[in-house]
């Protein structure tokens, strides 16, 4: 079979299946390991499949995003340790003007430069605005637009129109959804919003937890190879981390501190 005819099949096959391990690939197919991988390497490229630990699945699409109260809930610890990192990897000079996209992952970084008061912050997330104007002293903007109620947040084409006004040294962009295209949302309204950040960013850096890997929205916002640089978590499988470096986008791995047991204190 050519690449094309054992793609489709190993597509078909997973719609039937869920879930297939490299080496039940292997046996269908009667090829090598290293072809079936160069083959989910093309099916990953094109958003088909997703690897997961052994094997590969198809791909979870997503229709809509949870609320930001929901959001926050969700993977904490991965989302603190990730803030963390993301500012070890991409410190704002004095003077930097920044980015944070919204979202309760970015909320998290936004806690960590509330100290800082020789930088200017851009957002469209009126929780991140919020904590900015109570406890920083740094340039606070907020873009405006239409108001997204579920996520706090402002999207569309004037929110867009206001992130094309600025220069950003470092955007932090958040995502519900992304792969080896990039960053995907079910939402038109944030297309706009996610290329405008990225065009306007000498850095763009996707800070998420890998939760997130694997999820496909209905529409495309930002190619992988838009970003500067992936923080995520251990969770990403390590074939998927292999796949995004030999594409060109440095990857950094945040560890979560483990949680405390009832009654335990941290040292």
């Amino acid at each position: 079979m050519i690449p094309a005819e054992r793609q489709n099949l190993i597509v078909a096959r997973l719609s039937g299946r869920g879930v297939l391990s490299i080496a039940e690939l292997t046996e269908l197919l009667g090829v090598s390991h290293m072809t079936v991988r160069r083959d989910i390497q093309q099916l990953e490229r094109e958003g088909r499949v997703m690897s997961v630990a052994g094997g590969i699945s198809l791909p979870e699409r997503i229709s809509f995003e949870p609320s930001h109260s929901a959001k926050a809930a969700m993977a904490h610890a991965e989302k603190v340790a990730i803030g963390r990192l993301a500012l070890e990897v991409a410190p704002p000079a004095p003077g930097a003007v920044v980015y944070l996209d919204a979202g309760t992952t970015t909320l998290e970084l936004a806690r960590h430069l509330a100290a800082r008061d020789d930088i200017a912050v851009v957002t469209n997330d009126f929780v991140i605005a919020a904590l900015l104007t109570r406890e920083s002293r740094c340039r606070l903007y907020h873009t405006g637009g239409q108001v997204e109620r579920e996520n706090e947040s402002c999207v569309g084409d004037p929110a867009a129109e206001a992130i094309r006004r600025f220069n950003f040294d470092i955007a932090f962009i958040s995502t519900s959804s992304f792969g080896l295209r990039g960053v995907s949302t079910p939402s038109e309204n944030k297309v706009a919003v996610k290329r405008a950040i990225a065009q306007s960013a000498s850095r763009s850096l996707l800070v998420t937890d890998s939760s997130k890997y694997g999820r496909i929205g209905t529409f495309n916002a930002v190619p992988l190879e838009a970003l500067s640089a992936i923080v995520t978590d251990s969770g990403l499988p390590e074939d998927v981390r292999l796949a995004i470096r030999q594409r060109g986008v440095a990857l950094h791995i945040a560890t979560a501190e483990p949680a405390l047991a009832q009654g335990e204190t941290a040292a």
